[in-house]
C-alpha cells in the first residue's frame, strides 16, 4: 500500500477542518479527492504531506509512517500545492536545480533528474526563460516538475487546474495521465470532469468527514436518487398517458411527441435500484406499439456528488 490513513482528526479553533477520516491508496493509482470548497481537501493533503501535525490519527507513506519519521517520509512524496511556490526571478533550470539542492540530491544524478523532469513536464522550450515570464500553464508545468525533480513514487496535487484555461487544463490533464502510469498520485478537486477524466477511484469529501470512495462506477450504484429511462416509443401521447398506470413503480417524467400517433419520446422514473427495462419492454408489447428505442440513463458523478455532499 503506498497511502494508509486512519482516524485522521484536525481542528482549527473551534472548526473541525477533518473530522476522523480514513482511506487507503494502492502503488500505481490514481486518485481524486473530491469536495465542495470547505471540505478539508487542502488540510487533508497538507497533513498526509506532513506540512500539518494531526490531533490524532496515523498516516503512512510507503510503509513509512509521517508523524514518527516525517523527513523520511517526505522523501518518498512529491507535493504541488494549489498554489506553486515559485521564484519568478529565477530561470526554470535555476528553480529546479535549487528544488534538486534542497532535495539533498547526489549532484553526481542531478543532469538525469533535471533531464527527466524537463522532457516529463515538456520544459524544453522554455528552460532558460524566468519563472515570472511564463504563461500559467508552464508556471504549473514547473511546479509539477519541482514536485517530481526527487523521482518520489506517491505524488500529491493540489487543485492542479486551478486558474488555467481549457487549453491548459486539458495539457496538465493529458500530462497527470502520463505521470500517473509510473507513480502513484493523489488530486484534489471540485471539478467534476477533473476526475471523470483522469482518476481511476474518487474519494468524496464534506464537512472535514469522506461521504463516498469507490470507482466512477462504484459510485454510481450508490445513489439513492431517481433510476431514469428514455424510450422511443410509436404511440400518441394521450394513449401513452391512459396507459402509464400500468407499469407499477414506474412514473412518467416527461412525454414528447405528436397527436397522430408517430414516434413519442418518453422518460420514465423509478425510485427502485433495480433495472425497469424488461418491464417497460413488455407493457410496450402488450399494448401492441412499436419501440424504436430503450436505455437507462446512467446517474453521473454530479448527481451522485451533489447527493452524497448536499446539507
Amino acid at each position: 500500500m503506498m497511502l494508509q490513513v486512519e482516524n485522521l482528526r484536525k481542528s482549527f479553533g473551534t472548526v473541525r477542518a477533518v473530522g476522523g477520516i480514513g482511506f487507503s491508496v494502492k502503488k500505481g493509482e490514481v486518485v481524486g479527492l473530491l469536495g465542495p470548497n470547505g471540505a478539508g481537501k487542502t488540510t487533508t493533503m497538507r497533513l498526509v504531506t506532513g506540512f500539518l501535525r494531526p490531533e490524532s490519527g496515523t498516516i503512512t507513506v510507503n510503509e513509512i509512517p509521517v508523524l514518527e519519521k516525517s523527513i523520511e517520509a517526505r522523501r518518498h512524496i512529491g507535493y504541488l500545492p494549489e498554489n506553486a511556490p515559485l521564484y519568478h526571478d529565477m530561470e526554470v533550470t535555476e528553480f529546479l536545480a535549487y528544488a534538486m539542492r534542497l532535495r539533498k540530491i547526489d549532484p553526481k544524478q542531478q543532469p538525469g533528474h533535471l533531464k527527466t523532469a524537463i522532457e516529463r513536464c515538456a520544459l524544453k522550450e522554455v528552460v532558460g526563460r524566468p519563472i515570472g515570464e511564463l504563461s500559467r500553464g508552464f508556471r504549473q508545468r514547473v511546479g509539477l516538475a519541482q514536485a517530481l525533480i526527487h523521482q518520489p513514487p506517491l505524488l500529491i496535487l493540489d487543485e492542479p487546474t486551478s486558474g488555467l484555461d481549457p487549453h491548459q487544463i486539458q495539457e496538465i490533464r493529458n500530462l497527470i495521465k502520463e505521470i500517473g502510469k509510473e507513480r502513484t498520485v493523489i488530486l484534489s478537486t471540485h471539478i467534476m470532469q477533473e476526475v471523470e477524466a483522469v482518476c481511476q477511484r474518487v474519494l468524496i469529501m464534506a464537512k472535514g468527514k469522506l461521504v463516498g470512495e469507490g470507482t466512477l462506477a462504484e459510485l454510481t450504484k450508490m445513489g439513492k436518487g431517481l433510476s431514469r429511462y428514455f424510450a422511443k416509443i410509436k404511440a400518441s401521447p394521450k394513449e401513452i398517458e391512459q396507459n402509464v398506470g400500468k407499469l407499477s413503480e414506474l412514473n412518467l417524467a416527461e412525454i414528447q411527441g405528436a397527436s397522430n400517433g408517430t414516434w413519442a419520446s418518453v422518460v420514465l422514473t423509478s425510485e427502485r435500484t433495480e433495472d425497469k427495462c424488461e418491464a417497460i419492454f413488455q407493457w410496450v408489447v402488450k399494448n401492441n406499439w412499436s419501440l424504436g428505442e430503450l436505455r437507462r440513463e446512467a446517474t453521473s458523478l454530479e448527481e451522485i456528488f451533489l447527493e452524497l455532499t448536499k446539507q
